[in-house]
Parts: structure tokens; C-alpha cells; sequence
């Protein structure tokens, strides 16, 4: 009981539900705007596991910088995607709904693609670097300082992501979309100018996310599938394009993955995960939060 009431646990839930909500977000924005279900999205954190990983070993550039490389090649490939498969297609109303319906298998080639490029390239190998790996003591929780620094980032970029969809006019054009497309098209919203800006701010927010797992974890070519697993079980329980309620679930599931492997083992991980999935799509299919959180 005094494991389960103690800081270190908290702070350690917290740690992972921001990454969750972290990642989760940059899948939602191009759900929710144009409604493509990108299964490659994992892939794009790996690749900014892999940028962070190379320009540390190396130049011996921090991850602190790596972020805004692993963003820009990150937002790079999501604009040549959008370009070279998706801006045609989505422009002919007749063709769109057929693309939406097949944007997962379209998604899929893409992933296998970059799996496969990355391990021709860097081989199959875990790869790892140490990065304010220092162990910091404060109020009887230890933590080390990566393990900060991705709190910190990981929930700022969310808190600004809220925010700037709250109050900003481009946050308001891209909530009418994600709302109401056809409504937002009569009222004058320019869709050929929001889905490549957010298409490239979903792939960029991923690249971002990789760069804080390589800080702490091993990377592989193909580690990117469990977190686009993770990035829809956040975005179902919060409801599909419900950008608030899914920062919300995202934090649900650190909290809930975390004192729930406590309480039982690792071994339950995956049970917790998939079981509270299959749950909410039986029991609330529209998600957890979504009359309580309006983004």
C-alpha cells in the first residue's frame, strides 16, 4: 500500500501518460482533420529515435536540439505524403470517402516501407545512448533528468496544442473541421490550406515523441507498432478526433498501466491495455471523456 500511495509511482504514471497523450495527439490531429487512419504513426516515432540517436553518436548534438531536426523530417515526409498520395484524391469528394475507408491499408504499405528502409540502413539492432541519465532525489522521489525533461515536453506541447486550439483563429478553423467538415467548407474554411499544415504538425508532433523514447529506451526499426497501438487505444477511449478528451485518456492510461502492473505484474501490461480497448468500444464506443471534454 505505501508503494502504491508513493510519489515515485506518480511521478513515473505521469511520465508515460504525457508521452501517451503526446503521441496520441499528432494521430488524432490527422484523424480529426482528415480523416485518415495513419497506422504508420508509430513508424514516424521511430523515426525520431533514430535522428536523435544519430546525431548524438555522431556530432554529439542533444536530443534537446534533435527535436526540432526528428520535426522538420519528420513534417518533411508528411508533406510529400500528403502531396504525392492524398491531396488529389481528398480534393474529389467522390474519391475521398473512398480513400478515408482505405487510408489503413495505404498506411500500412507506408510503415512496412520505413521498417524495412531503416533496418536495410541501420540493421535490426537495439540501439542506446545515455542522456541526463543523472539520478535526482527531491521530496524522497527519484528520477533522473531525461525522465524530466519528457515530462516537460511531452505535456507543454500538449497544454500548448490545447491552448492554441482554444484561442487562436487557425485553432478555430481546425476544430470546425474536425467538427464539421462540410459546415466548415460553406463557411468559408480553406481545406487545401489546413489538412497539409496539420498533416505535417501530426507527423512532426511523432518525430518529437521519438526523440524523448530514445532517451530512455532501446530503439529498433521496428518498435513503432506498439505505440501506434497505444495512439489509438488513446484516441478510442477519448473519442476519435476529441483532441482535449485525448490528452485526457492519454494520462488515464499512464495512470492506469502503471498502478495496475504495481498491483499485479508486468506481465498484465498488454492485458490492461487491451482489456480497458475492448471495454470502452463495448461499453462507450464514442469514448470515455467525450461529453466531459470539449477541445
Amino acid at each position: 500500500m505505501d508503494t502504491l500511495l508513493s510519489g515515485q509511482l506518480l511521478f513515473a504514471a505521469l511520465v508515460s501518460g504525457s508521452l501517451y497523450a503526446l503521441i496520441a495527439l499528432g494521430l488524432n490531429l490527422v484523424y480529426g482533420t482528415l480523416r485518415l487512419l495513419n497506422i504508420a504513426h508509430g513508424d514516424l516515432v521511430m523515426i525520431g529515435a533514430y535522428t536523435a540517436f544519430w546525431l548524438f553518436t555522431l556530432l554529439s548534438i542533444p536530443p534537446v536540439v534533435s527535436f526540432f531536426v526528428a520535426a522538420a523530417l519528420c513534417a518533411l515526409l508528411g508533406w510529400a505524403v500528403y502531396e504525392g498520395m492524398f491531396r488529389r484524391l481528398l480534393a474529389n469528394p467522390g474519391l475521398a470517402k473512398r480513400v478515408e475507408a482505405n487510408s489503413l491499408i495505404l498506411f500500412y504499405g507506408i510503415s512496412v516501407i520505413l521498417q524495412n528502409l531503416t533496418a536495410l540502413a541501420f540493421t535490426s539492432s537495439s540501439r542506446g545512448y545515455q542522456y541526463l541519465d543523472t539520478v535526482i532525489t527531491w521530496q524522497g522521489v527519484s528520477m533522473t533528468g531525461n525522465r524530466l525533461l519528457s515530462l516537460g515536453v511531452a505535456g507543454g506541447i500538449c497544454i500548448a496544442a490545447l491552448l492554441f486550439l482554444r484561442f487562436h483563429l487557425f485553432g478555430w478553423e481546425l476544430r470546425a473541421v474536425i467538427q464539421r467538415r462540410e459546415a466548415a467548407q460553406i463557411v468559408g474554411v480553406n481545406l487545401n490550406r489546413v489538412q497539409p499544415i496539420i498533416i505535417c504538425a501530426g507527423f512532426a508532433i511523432a518525430g518529437i515523441a521519438g526523440v524523448l523514447v530514445s532517451m530512455t529506451e532501446q530503439i529498433t526499426p521496428f518498435m513503432g507498432f506498439p505505440f501506434t497501438i497505444i495512439a489509438f487505444v488513446v484516441i478510442i477511449i477519448g473519442g476519435l478526433g476529441n483532441i482535449g478528451a485525448g490528452v485526457l485518456a492519454g494520462l488515464s492510461l499512464g495512470l492506469i498501466e502503471t498502478y495496475g502492473v504495481a498491483l499485479t505484474s508486468p506481465g498484465y501490461r498488454s492485458i490492461l491495455i487491451y482489456g480497458l480497448f475492448v471495454a470502452v468500444l463495448l461499453i462507450r464506443p464514442e469514448g470515455i471523456f467525450t461529453k466531459a471534454v470539449r477541445s
